[in-house]
């Protein structure tokens, strides 16, 4: 039988955001957080202690022989501190954590709260609900940078935004630990507001559940929520460390819940995303897949009786890219804090989308006609268009980065095809992208890897095993193109030199649409910059091809940087001499 954890995996990855979380103590159990009852219970020794009276060994008992009623933490709280400001005091020592605390780990997210929140972060899990009232929960969200929408009272719910409308919504329907209202004793917990009862009423009926940490055995109102849900839409899953209690039995049964035999909640949560991580990766187009839309492309391109298939097919593999890449892991607001690894995920998850389509790319570059030539250009322009424009501008930016893949790898079949590629290449070059509010730009203008940021190189430099690089994306292009090219382009140092070719070529194309740059001032430099013998060879081969073909040389005939062999000379010229310049440092 498959596993009940492996069927949870193979559910989240497959329903994103269509699944909450119900977290009980017992995940925040390994941060050293006590439950509410356990502040309630040292409430009671501290006034046992004013009071000069021995309360132990059982202090509950002592309150209710000496004030008649149940030990109640808004009560107990309101005796031994008046202000909010002092209330604030005394609990921030059980629940934030002393400079020594901190250097241990203790009183801090745990393992299982940054599993949570990596789940959060890539739109997997949208609702979180807790009775724990620590922020550990809130504090992991942060540091993925994510601000959830956190609901502690009835007023928070009264006016919150709809769940469908949130990256994260945070459910502490026990409340938070710096609000007297905490839900906290018997009284307490048999009923809810009506707001919480109506929210929790949506949220089980529309959302499958995975809970953790969580008895049942004192939260009435919770339980009588959940044994009051009939919707079985989506999957209930319960992780238990050992036998579940007759509350919890009950509720399984009744939601006809799998159960998931776990050693704690920092390993099932930690074994979980690593399986939805796992399943994403194998969310790659299956290699058939892609051999069969590379063999219709073949198909499709000797003959213009079927420039609508041709057409059909590339569309399509764009506007699947678009859709793959348009879903809460490709979010530009409310993002995950950009370091090297959230970076390098979201690069890798751009390129699994555009795995069909570059292959076809290399193929189409290198047999293109010139009735090919609108196709890819629409295609091109589709992907270069963003399709959101505001939130965190290196997520804005890296949107572009699937049309930056496409534009390389036609470019690098298209130098690898000669003449009709290099006629090709002026027309992608020149290929014009429309920008909201802002200037149109020429494909060249915007798509090569230095042109991507506006920062330049900055944001590329986190790029896993490229903070040292000089041109750390044009560098990661080319590692990870050769791949792509290993069959077409089987030598290494054959495939390098076009890829250089490629970039020098951008380069001087950016120049000659480019008016700014007329006198040399910036264009996109490679790593030609620091391939000294590919630049230097390449800059031979060009200057030879002008200076004995003249006008019939295939770099002035394509007009990729001039229209006369003359005025194409003295460019090259100025080039070299600018790129000399500069590239000193490199080699």
């Amino acid at each position: 039988m498959i596993e009940p954890l492996h069927s949870l995996a193979f559910s989240i990855q497959a329903n994103p955001g269509v699944y909450a979380v119900l977290l009980g103590s017992g995940v925040s159990r390994s941060a050293r957080i006590p439950t509410g009852w356990e502040i309630t219970l040292d409430f009671v020794r501290k006034l046992a202690e004013v009071c000069d009276e021995p309360c132990q060994p059982d202090p509950a008992t002592w309150y209710r022989e000496k004030y008649g009623k149940e030990p109640d933490y808004s009560d107990l709280l309101d005796a031994l501190a008046k202000t909010p400001a002092e209330r604030q005091q005394l609990l921030r020592g059980y629940i934030e954590p002393t400079e020594e605390e901190r250097a241990e780990g203790i009183k801090a997210p745990t393992a299982a709260h940054q599993a949570i929140a990596g789940l959060a972060a890539t739109g997997h899990i949208r609702v979180i609900i807790t009775t724990n009232f620590d922020r550990l929960m809130e504090t992991a969200l942060a540091d993925v940078g994510i601000v959830p929408t956190v609901l502690s009272s009835e007023d928070h719910v009264h006016g919150a935004m709809p769940l469908i409308h949130t990256q994260c919504c945070v459910f502490k329907v026990h409340g938070d630990y710096l609000d007297t209202r905490i839900r906290n004793t018997p009284s307490e917990l048999e009923s809810y507001p009506s707001e919480f009862d109506s929210l929790l009423d949506r949220i089980f009926d529309e959302f499958g559940l995975i809970v953790c940490g969580w008895s049942a055995e004192w939260d009435t109102a919770l339980r009588q929520v959940i044994e009051r849900s009939v919707s079985r839409r989506f999957s209930h899953f319960w992780a238990l460390v050992g036998e579940p209690g007759n509350a919890a039995k009950r509720l399984i049964e009744h939601r006809q819940a799998q159960t998931i035999r776990i050693g704690g909640a920092d390993s099932f949560f930690s074994e979980l995303t690593r399986l939805v991580e796992a399943l994403n990766q194998f969310s790659r187009p299956h290699p058939l897949s892609t051999e069969a839309a590379v063999a219709s492309l073949k198909g499709y391109l000797a003959e213009t009786k079927h420039r609508i298939r041709l057409a059909d097919l590339i569309n399509n593999e764009v506007e699947r890219v678009i859709e793959a890449t348009s879903g809460p892991a490709f979010a530009t607001q409310n993002c995950p804090a950009l370091d090297t690894n959230t970076f390098t995920a979201r690069v890798r998850a751009y390129e699994a989308a555009c795995e069909t389509l570059l292959a076809m790319a290399a193929v189409g570059g290198y047999w293109v006609e010139d009735w090919h030539y609108a196709i890819w250009q629409n295609a091109l322009v589709r992907l270069a268009t963003y399709r959101i424009d505001s939130g965190y501008v290196v997520w804005v930016e890296l949107q572009r980065y699937p049309a930056t893949l496409l534009f390389y790898a036609l470019g690098l079949g298209a130098i690898e095809a000669g003449e009709r590629g290099f006629l090709f290449l002026n027309q992608l070059f020149r290929t014009l992208i429309h920008r909201e509010h802002r200037e149109d730009k020429t494909a060249v203008e915007l798509l090569p890897a230095l042109c991507l940021f506006q920062n330049g190189t900055g944001a590329a430099k986190l790029l896993e095993g490229m903070s040292n690089r000089y041109f750390p994306l044009n560098d990661w292009m080319h590692n990870l193109l050769r791949h792509r090219y290993r069959h077409a382009i089987p030598s290494i140092a054959r495939f390098s030199y076009a890829f250089d070719r490629l970039e020098v070529l951008m380069a001087l194309g950016y120049n000659y649409n480019d008016n700014n740059s007329k006198d040399w001032y910036w264009v996109p430099l490679g790593c030609y910059a620091y391939n000294h013998d590919n630049r230097t060879r390449i800059f031979n081969e060009i200057r030879e091809s002008i200076s004995s073909q003249g006008n019939e040389s295939i770099y002035i005939k394509s007009g990729i940087f001039g229209s006369s062999a003359e005025d194409c000379a003295k460019i090259m010229e100025d080039f070299k001499s600018w790129v000399n310049e500069r590239s000193g440092k490199f080699w």
